[in-house]
């Protein structure tokens, strides 16, 4: 790590460095507490899952990484590689997440996407949008997306 800071009366130091894993870790379980406490969801289901296909030959044609907490299911990634994009494997994927989001005790969906990317791929599958943040490279934007899940 470089740039060190310290003040004398506090004995502090800022650091700034490369990526730092345990760093990661250390900020996740201590936001999960705080945000636990101000939600009221201390002992709710907190965990990650992910859905994927294969060809016949075991390859990849998509997947996609999502988490569950307090009734809420978050899309994190979803790929499908560009020859199958038009088979519907991208719906397939989200219908089955959204169906093990649902066995898990959610009730609702949130993911975001690059104006790039797919936002209209996802409000064909009955997201809306909810926000979005501009500024992204190339002059794009982040699209949040929300969806009310059924059983």
């Amino acid at each position: 790590m470089s740039d060190a800071t310290t003040t004398p009366a506090q004995e502090t130091a800022l650091t700034i460095g490369a990526h730092d894993a345990a760093l990661d870790k250390r900020l996740e379980d201590e936001l999960d507490a705080f945000n636990d406490a101000a939600t009221a969801t201390a002992g709710a289901e907190r965990a990650e899952f992910s859905v994927r296909v294969t060809d016949t030959e075991g390859e990849l044609i998509g997947g996609l990484s999502a988490w569950v907490w307090g009734g809420l299911c978050g899309i994190h990634l979803l790929w499908v590689r560009e020859e199958s994009r038009a088979a519907g494997w991208g719906a397939k994927l989200l219908r089955a997440a959204e169906e093990e989001a649902v066995r898990r005790g959610c009730d609702r969906a949130t993911v975001s996407s690059y104006t790039f990317q797919a936002p209209g791929f996802y409000e064909r599958q009955g997201y809306t949008e909810v926000g979005r943040v501009p500024g992204m490279p190339g002059g794009h934007a982040d699209v949040y997306l929300y969806k009310e899940l059924k059983d």
